[in-house]
């Protein structure tokens, strides 16, 4: 079977690399010439575990490829997804379906035979059909359908996610594409992994309701960390009797310093705009928006009360600036929102992350200094913030961390360390919700 993607950015990919493992010949298609340079030389823009080792497998094997020339890679195509961003629009919130359109524009012309128009990118609630227009008034004499097939990767776990998923959703509007369709992800019945077959309207706004509702148990567990500080309680014994529950489920009930990255934020602010537009008021995720922002500033006081809000000439080594470990990712990275307004108070920052100094050097303040060892980031720091859970800040080697430090000030924002432990190494240590 032989698959296009359009965009060989982080879903596209990933996406294709895997439909490769699985044994179609896939063509990634990206106007980028430098990523798609890069790639042909084997060098991955970015960072995901084991993504580099499969596409040099599946280059070597013949089955992966990447172009510019996108006119090469659509007339033998049985399936093209589309797989391009979907930033959210400057000013009113909505989801940027430029990037979508062009591409539909661009495929149209170039169709030959029956083919499958497959919009992978996360998209608003009709734009497979707006898609769907565009290839039709393009082209009359082509023969498609158009589906819509969201992905759930995680950063850090989407080669993982994409081999042994939870579920894959089809929304489909014809026998004919679905046999396509489910003949491509045949590999994932051998697990027995489900596929659900819905309309257009519902796939697309599935992925929008299930990074919604992620978000929300991420804010109503940030919510009750705060309430479990002033009323003495622990937040993992209160949440893990609540994941005990069937119903509830353990994952994402995980007190931090709020969500980020590409998807939660974007989606949340996305699926409101479209309720407003349907006039339906999404309360709740309106509501979860909130606390995720108030969230960030409650971890700005909390450093800010450990010092008695006496900031000026502290030094901070920050460990971790990602979002979250295994990503190189900076997207809306609660180290955005919690270290500048820490700056601005005269806080020195030396800052340590595994893979996201690169991508941090462009959003946070110039006057950032960046280490390339943890242990050298803390060397007379006052304090020691640790901001995102990479596994070797589990692990540190707490009495080379004192003895090189100014001061004894511990602000774990991921509760990876147990109070009483670090107060009998010798650390002053707080942490959320405890």
């Amino acid at each position: 079977m032989n698959v296009v993607m359009i965009g060989a950015g982080y879903v596209g990919l990933v996406s294709g690399c895997c439909f490769s493992e699985f044994g179609a010949n896939v063509c990634c298609v990206d106007v980028n010439e430098e990523r798609v340079a890069s790639l042909g030389r084997g060098e991955i823009p970015i960072y995901e575990p084991g993504l580099d080792a499969l596409v040099a497998k599946n280059v070597e094997a013949g089955r992966l490829r990447f172009t510019t020339a996108i006119e090469s890679a659509i007339p033998d195509a049985d399936i093209i997804f589309i797989a391009v961003g979907t930033p959210t629009r400057r000013g009113d919130g909505h989801a940027d379906l430029s990037y979508v359109y062009e591409a539909a524009r661009n495929i149209a012309p170039l169709l030959k035979d029956y083919t499958v128009i497959v919009n992978k990118s996360t998209v608003p609630v009709g734009t497979a059909r707006q898609v769907k227009r565009i290839i039709a008034e393009t082209n009359p004499q082509a023969e498609f359908d158009v589906a819509s097939n969201p992905e759930f990767l995680r950063e850090g776990a989407a080669i993982a996610d994409f081999m042994r998923p939870d579920r894959v959703v089809l929304g489909v509007e014809s026998e004919r594409a679905e046999k396509l369709l489910r003949e491509l992800y045949r590999p994932i019945n051998l697990i027995e992994a489900p596929i659900l077959c819905t309309g257009l309207e519902s796939a697309e706004l599935t992925k929008y309701a299930a990074n919604a509702f992620l978000a929300t148990k991420i804010s109503f567990i940030n919510e009750i960390s705060a309430l479990c500080e002033s009323v003495g309680a622990d937040v993992h014994a209160v949440a893990k009797g609540m994941g005990l529950d069937g119903r509830i489920g353990r994952k994402f009930l995980h007190p931090g310093p709020g969500y980020g990255g590409s998807c939660f934020p974007k989606d949340t602010t996305a699926l409101i705009r479209i309720a407003q537009e349907n006039d339906i008021s999404l309360r709740i995720v309106e509501a979860v928006i909130d606390v995720n922002d108030a969230q960030k500033a409650r971890m700005v006081n909390k450093i800010k009360t450990m010092f008695n809000n006496d900031l000026a000439g502290k030094t901070i080594a920050v460990f971790g600036l990602t979002f979250k470990p295994e990503t190189d990712d900076m997207r809306e990275s609660p180290s955005i929102a919690i270290l500048p307004p820490l700056m601005d108070k005269g806080v020195k920052v030396r800052a340590h992350d595994p893979k996201g100094i690169e991508q941090a050097r462009s959003l946070l303040p110039e006057t950032v200094e960046y280490f390339d060892d943890a242990y050298e980031a803390a060397k007379g720091a006052d304090a020691i913030v640790l901001m995102t859970e990479w596994n070797q800040y589990r692990s540190l080697d707490l009495p080379r961390l004192l003895n090189d430090m100014k001061d004894n000030y511990f602000i774990d924002l991921r509760n990876v360390y147990e109070p009483k432990r670090m107060v009998d190494k010798g650390f002053r240590y707080t942490s959320v919700g405890r």
